[in-house]
């Protein structure tokens, strides 16, 4: 049973249900502030995972042709859409955002919860030896930020834990198949490229530079992978 999976979704829920509830009775300039902390939190959680990586070329080819295969295959354009759907159940007016304002930071929540590196890798690890700790350690600090989001973007940011949930339930009764076929450098290279990604999330949440964060997902698809063609055919041959 992926209970993790359910504790970290629920938090979310939890989350925004309470920012839904609260942010009417909190100053913009509250929630301003706070949401640059969470940034900085998220560029934080990035910049750590990053430094665990073990070969650099294969992250960054990974970052290069994953954004590649995403702008080509148009992610970023179908996240968008379910970015748009939400939208019209929770108008933007409600939250005093333009709809423009309003779906760049639903995308960059939707980015920040079902595609992060620690919430994947948590997943695959939870459903490998059943020990949930990163999941629920995650949850604490997805709660927050579910709960500082929904302050400006309303309860829909509660809903966000559906795909969430669908996705990490989908990695952890896939991590029997996934993990015997990786190696530590593997992981931890995977972990790295989704720190670039968290890295990318934060610069967006600052308002700093819109990074096409839903078109570097499938770069975590290519990071095991790659890394393990660096370290098996490339670094061979140097």
């Amino acid at each position: 049973m992926p209970t993790g999976v359910i504790i970290n979704s629920l938090s979310i829920v939890l989350g925004g249900l309470a920012g839904g509830f609260l942010g009417h009775h909190l100053s913009d300039n509250l929630k301003s502030q706070l949401n640059l902390i969470f940034g900085l939190s998220a560029m934080g959680m990035g910049i750590a995972t990053i430094g665990l990586m073990a070969y650099l070329p294969a992250v960054i080819f990974s970052l290069i042709l994953g954004t590649l295969l995403g702008l080509g295959l148009h992610f970023g354009d179908w996240i968008n859409q379910l970015a748009s759907n939400l939208v019209k159940h929770f108008p933007a007016s409600k939250t005093g955002h333009s709809q423009e304002e309003f779906l760049a930071s639903l995308l960059t929540v939707i980015v920040l919860f079902c595609a992060s590196g620690t919430g994947i890798y948590g997943s695959l690890d939870a459903g490998m030896t059943g020990d949930s700790t990163i999941l629920i350690s995650k949850s604490i600090l997805d709660f927050f930020t579910a709960a500082i989001f929904a302050c400006q973007l309303g309860y829909v940011v509660s809903v966000i834990a559906i795909p969430q949930f669908l996705i990490f339930s989908a990695l952890f009764y896939l991590a029997g198949y996934v993990v015997p076929l990786t190696s530590p450098e593997m992981i931890a290279d995977f972990k790295a490229c989704g720190g670039f990604i968290m890295l990318a999330t934060g610069f967006r949440m600052l308002q700093l530079k819109m990074f096409p964060t839903a078109d570097m997902i499938p770069a975590m698809v290519l990071a095991m992978p790659l890394s393990w063609f660096w370290a098996h055919i490339i670094l061979p041959l140097l």
